[in-house]
């Protein structure tokens, strides 16, 4: 298999005030079969990035710590997914976790659900996980929650959100009531209203958590489409479907440009805003997303510690 290098350029003056903010720290997701593909993450990524390494149903627990071991060698924050629907029991979170420590450093991790529809054992939410405490006792100071700002029909079968509502509000409260420094990151969407209007309830909600934003990066129109499907993208892929039936923009490919710009505008003229940063999901490739977030002034380095 061919490896990829790339080399990292100088970012241009943001355009849009804020955006720089906004892109500022943000994090980026692979896998261990696109991490293989990469020769050197530095060429392309901001010193000490976020890296989130996607755990899909199949993947051998030995390829993601390995993984997981060469970015933390690299000087990466790595954030592996624990997925509560494929880990059959406590016995084997307890491992993973001890695995990840021991041999990578790692100390955060984004805990969710999973997208299998069955799960294999004892757990089959991510609140599950958080309640058994092996996070807290193995010395896990961030975790990441799933958001969902269009809602998810696996949780709500209705289209509602009652179910999905009730759960961040218990989030909120593991916050408060333990040490963990928590977000809540969201699935990728192509249009901003139904972030911010997700946000201002919240807000109605008494959930305070911070908000990380997904974003897909650029890639062409029928490869997002095929994964907002997969990925049960809600009203927001009409923009998708909208720009499909443009002849002239059909062959361009998607940025997210746009949705980054109104989400910086917003977070611009409300400090209390609880979008703090950017998620970016690389369906195009990796480089063209660290590439894209780059020339949005995105490309600055980390600061030393965030508030978050």
């Amino acid at each position: 298999m061919a490896l990829l290098t790339f080399r990292k350029r100088n970012a241009p003056a943001p355009m849009t005030p804020g955006l720089d903010s906004l892109l500022t720290g943000y994090s980026i997701e692979v896998m261990p079969r696109t991490a293989e593909k990469v020769e050197d993450f530095r060429a392309l990524l901001p010193e000490g990035t976020r890296v989130y390494i996607a755990h899909i149903d199949g993947t051998p627990i030995e390829d993601m710590v390995a993984t997981a071991r060469r970015l933390a060698r690299d000087g990466f924050e790595v954030m592996p997914h624990f997925p509560a629907r494929i880990i059959p029991d406590a016995a084997t979170l307890q491992d993973w976790i001890a695995r990840y420590q021991g041999e990578a450093g790692v100390h955060q991790g984004l805990v969710l659900a999973g997208g299998v529809a069955e799960p294999r054992g004892a757990f089959h939410s991510s609140m599950q996980l958080l309640e058994t405490g092996l996070f807290d006792k193995a010395g896990f100071d961030r975790l990441h929650v799933a958001g969902h700002p269009e809602g998810n029909r696996d949780i709500d079968p209705d289209g509602g959100e009652e179910t999905v509502m009730q759960a961040a509000r218990w989030k909120q409260d593991f916050s408060e009531r333990t040490d963990a420094r928590m977000a809540l990151v969201t699935q990728f969407a192509f249009e901003a209203a139904p972030v911010l209007d997700w946000a201002a309830r919240l807000r109605a909600n008494g959930v305070t958590l911070p908000v990380h934003v997904g974003l897909a990066g650029p890639a062409k129109l029928q490869t997002l489409i095929k994964f907002a499907v997969a990925c049960g993208v809600g009203p927001s892929l009409r923009v998708l479907q909208k720009r499909a039936m443009d002849v002239t923009k059909l062959v361009l490919p998607y940025e997210p440009t746009d949705v980054a710009r109104e989400l910086a505008a917003r977070r611009a003229a409300d400090p209390d805003f609880p979008v703090e940063q950017v998620h970016l999901f690389p369906l195009g490739g990796i480089a063209k997303a660290a590439e894209w977030a780059e020339a949005q002034g995105g490309a600055a380095l980390r600061p030393a510690r965030r508030a978050v």
